[in-house]
């Protein structure tokens, strides 16, 4: 592969500039990023990465943890899935509507990544990650309300800003439209089938058999920027 199908896939981490062990973002997104903190900041919101950067591998454990039932599936309503009422092709459907394939997901790119709050979280309260944590009633509400309205200025967008039949919406995800409109330019669903083909990932038989429905669902049904 070249690097840039390695860095799309999550197969490398060249491109990525570590703000802590664990949390990295592009090295052309920093500045961009950094901005938008600090605007955050003046409005009393301390936006705050929750994840960054993800590998090939970590997506991958995320994607075969769930397949087995050893992370729960959650659905739009935040109930648990029934696993074993489930075919294997209703089971991909379950876990994508909140977790990438392996090779497919933005974070790869370090150019999307996950935000809250820090200081509008409840004391004791840990991160969810769930939309109503960034609903009215949600304690993240005021983040939302404000990246509505200023993410725009400084390049970021949500490509996950409502439920279009794929992925749930996810008002916590901001991309940097800089970078990720060529990356998404640049993928393809044939790099997706060789990056799957060379992997040990289960449901992999009808993973590669329903590939193209998959692509055309969670992969391009992303807002227009």
């Amino acid at each position: 592969m070249s690097e840039l199908e390695l860095m799309l896939t999550g197969q490398t981490a060249q491109h990525i500039h570590w703000l802590s062990a664990n949390i990295g973002i592009h090295h052309e997104m920093v500045a961009g990023f950094s901005k938008l903190q600090a605007e955050a900041k003046l409005a009393g919101i301390e936006l705050t990465i929750a994840s960054g950067f993800r590998s090939f591998e970590r997506q991958l454990a995320i994607w075969q943890n769930k397949f087995s039932g050893q992370t729960p599936i959650k659905d739009a309503s935040n109930q648990t899935v029934a696993l074993e009422q489930l075919s294997i092709d209703e089971k991909i459907h379950a876990i994508m509507l909140f977790s990438a394939l392996p090779g497919a997901s933005r974070h790869h790119w370090g150019c999307d990544i996950d935000v809250y709050a820090k200081n509008l979280l409840p004391t004791g309260q840990s991160l969810a990650l769930e939309p109503w944590e960034y609903q009215a009633s949600g304690h993240f509400y005021p983040l939302t309300l404000w990246l509505a309205k200023h993410a725009q200025r400084f390049g970021f967008f949500l490509p996950y800003d409502k439920f279009r039949g794929g992925v749930a919406q996810e008002p916590w995800h901001l991309s940097y439209l800089p970078l990720s409109q060529h990356y998404q330019q640049a993928y393809s669903q044939a790099l997706l089938a060789k990056t799957l083909a060379n992997c040990d990932i289960q449901g992999k038989t009808q993973l590669m058999a329903i590939l193209p429905e998959l692509y055309q669902r969670y992969i391009v049904n992303i807002a227009n920027t």
